[in-house]
């Protein structure tokens, strides 16, 4: 991590912290949401597993999506202990966004699976 970016104090800052990054078209931010070894099932269809290849699939949404993107109504989160399942219903329609975070060792809170829709419709986010 390069910049001094906000960590997630809890599960669903992550969803607040991704939209407020899209929109500022900081890919280097939205991977940094992602543990090292975080699965992203992105692009429809595609799984990209590890940061890095996910900071790719950032480049790629934040340089096409249109703007802006805004914060979906949060579903109730589920926790397990440092895990937790958070989702989304999605305003453009693509079905649900599920993610599991995993509380790290300094109390943070990064995405270890991300799913950003069930449907093959839709830019993702």
């Amino acid at each position: 991590m390069t910049e001094n970016r906000e960590r997630a104090a809890t599960p669903e800052d992550l969803a607040r912290l991704f939209v407020a990054r899209a929109n500022a078209r900081d890919a280097e931010g939205l991977a940094e949401l992602y543990a090292p070894d975080a699965v992203l099932a992105y692009p429809p269809g595609s799984v990209t597993v590890g940061r890095d290849a996910i900071r790719a699939v950032c480049e790629r949404l934040v340089a096409h999506a249109p703007l802006p993107f805004v914060e979906e109504e949060p579903l109730p989160t589920v926790r397990y202990g440092d895990l937790a399942l958070t989702s989304t219903r999605p305003a453009d329609g693509t079905g649900g966004r599920v993610q599991v975070a995993r509380r790290q060792p300094d109390g943070s809170w990064l995405r270890i699976m991300d799913r950003p829709e069930s449907t093959d419709a839709g830019t993702g986010r």
